[in-house]
């Protein structure tokens, strides 16, 4: 059997995110990437977003060259 992969990097998601900017858009109440059919943040439940392809290609490189500060729902289940 083999064992379970380990989960991306940050900096591998934030390059697989930047390699395809129409399909994510940024949170303007917390700056998370969220994908592009999210009508609310799943964060904050914002409903306001930046779709342009520069926003969420510079998001992502500031995202994925630094650690994870902000609480996800994986962190409370």
């Amino acid at each position: 059997m083999a064992s379970p992969q380990p989960p991306p990097s940050r900096a591998e998601t934030a390059a697989k995110i930047a390699a395809n900017p129409a399909a994510y858009k940024v949170c303007e109440g917390c700056d998370s990437i969220v994908g592009a059919g999210a009508a609310l943040c799943p964060n904050c439940h914002s409903f306001r977003f930046d779709t342009t392809a520069e926003q969420v290609i510079r998001q992502a490189r500031i995202l994925g060259a630094r650690e994870q500060t902000s609480v996800t729902a994986e962190d409370l289940g």
